[in-house]
């Protein structure tokens, strides 16, 4: 498959801090965008809530760049991924009702 370069304009302060995550989750900047590339072609959307809080289906998008960069996996499938963030989703839809419940009974 043939590969061509992109270039981007990003604040300085925001792509040192990505540099800096990207190093954390043990997985170069390159993949991180590249995953995200493919996911908003292949869904012809964004693929996870944007959002203020920290949102879980960004971790476990970003915890699966982690394991697919580290394990040097190909045959991860974007169903597999998907899965993933359904998964988030759910579990962040179920953490704010309990959230929620929990302001109407001590209001």
């Amino acid at each position: 498959m043939a590969q061509t370069a992109m270039t981007i304009r990003v604040d300085n302060n925001v792509k040192r801090q990505f540099d800096a995550l990207c190093e954390q989750f043990g997985m170069s900047v390159n993949a991180a965008v590249n995953v995200f590339i493919n996911a908003v072609v292949r869904t012809r959307s964004i693929p996870f809530t944007i959002s203020a809080e920290e949102d879980k289906t960004s971790q476990a998008l970003l915890d699966m760049l982690y394991t697919t960069d580290r394990s040097n996996r190909p045959d991860l499938t974007m169903e597999e991924i998907d899965e993933e963030i359904r998964k988030a989703r759910q579990e962040r839809r179920e953490r704010i009702a309990r959230e929620k419940q929990k302001q109407l009974e001590t209001a």
